[in-house]
């Protein structure tokens, strides 16, 4: 497993690095080069979360060869860390799975969130059964035992909840080993709005927030990689991360029962089927939590992402560098394959025109672009 993991992780670090030197040599089989980006051409620095990483980085190689005059610089440093530099104006754009407070509203005035893909968040497990092997078989978590786990409440792998949801795996009596990210993020936001909605008891302690405190300390991460890593490193770990790295990085994820009683495996269909349920109006805010969806098919710790951009730019070049990028995402039919093929789920047609609408809005200093 680690050996992938630092081979995906490598992996992502020479596309950033090809598309922030562009000169790209290799173009991935959805994009279609024209040109090599030009010399001196127009760098727009972004930062924010980890869970659209590793799409943003191939939708920046992509469009390397769309706009060869602009180059994206993006670091995932987490959702909090973006709305962060977004509110301090240090980046051109952020990026975030959290939903933003009215406190957050109020720092970034005239701020707008605009949802680019869904996607899900997954619970990630190490552990060993009884007779000492890995257990590589889908694990079922009944609807509050994610959240008995995270309070405290379910304490061992053979915890009476766990055994009679997995009743032909042998689960060891053995403590579980809680890792958490230890970064603001916006996979713990939907991770703890998933948790919030099917726990009384969790709402009350710990709420939901790209950052909480946690009512068991347990091991902290930072990113999809340091949680990764945490629960690779501890036998009877569970952690969580979203749905496209653990696949990516081959790690062994499970089943979760949702609000309708079915024990559901992280799909796109899961998602879209999440998305559906909570309709497709976004509000003027075009943000919207489709956790803990109610149908049968439906995945239930599902979440949209957003990028951060302010409706009325400074910068006028870029600003409408990224205003065009947005649209490309938003419109082309290679940046969809590209999110599809890597287990992001694309707008809803409606949802796209809302988001194109709005950001048909974005000026430049009070003028048109």
């Amino acid at each position: 497993m680690f050996n992938k993991f630092f081979l995906f992780t490598a992996l992502l670090g020479l596309i950033v690095l090809a598309t922030a030197c562009a000169s790209p040599t290799t173009a991935p089989s959805s994009a279609q080069p024209t040109a090599a980006p030009k010399a001196g051409a127009v760098t727009i620095n972004g930062a924010g979360a980890t869970f659209p990483f590793p799409l943003y980085s191939r939708w920046f190689y992509d469009y390397a060869f769309v706009d060869t005059s602009a180059k994206f610089n993006y670091q995932s440093i987490g959702s909090g860390g973006g709305i962060a530099q977004i509110t301090a104006k240090t980046v051109d754009f952020g990026a975030s799975d959290a939903i933003l407070t009215d406190a957050q509203y109020t720092a970034a005035k005239n701020i707008q969130m605009i949802p680019t893909v869904a996607g899900a968040i997954v619970p990630v497990y190490n552990i060993k059964d009884t007779d000492g092997k890995v257990i590589i078989t889908t694990l079922q978590f009944p609807y509050t035992s994610l959240a008995d786990i995270y309070l405290g409440k379910i304490k061992k792998w053979d915890d009476p909840v766990l055994k009679n949801a997995n009743p032909n795996i042998k689960l060891p009596s053995k403590d579980i080993a809680v890792v958490r990210r230890s970064d603001g993020s916006g996979t713990t936001f939907a991770y703890t709005d998933y948790l919030a909605q099917v726990s009384a008891e969790w709402k009350e302690k710990a709420g939901s927030a790209s950052s909480v405190k946690w009512p068991v300390e347990g091991i902290g991460g930072k990113g999809n990689e340091g949680v990764a890593a945490m629960v690779g490193l501890n036998d009877g770990a569970i952690g969580y991360v979203e749905f496209a790295y653990a696949k990516q990085n081959n790690l062994v994820f499970g089943a979760v029962q949702n609000k309708a009683g079915e024990f559901v495996k992280p799909s796109i269909e899961a998602v879209q089927a999440a998305m559906a349920e909570y309709g497709t109006n976004m509000g003027d805010k075009l943000a919207l939590s489709i956790a803990n969806a109610p149908g049968k098919t439906s995945w239930p710790i599902a979440t949209y992402t957003y990028l951060l951009v302010y409706m009325d730019q400074t910068d006028c070049v870029k600003g409408k560098k990224v205003v065009d990028f947005i649209k490309w995402v938003l419109s082309d039919a290679n940046a969809e394959a590209s999110a599809k093929s890597l287990d992001y789920i694309p707008l809803p047609d409606s949802v796209k025109k809302q988001v194109l609408d709005k950001v048909s809005k974005v000026t430049c200093q009070g003028k048109a672009f």
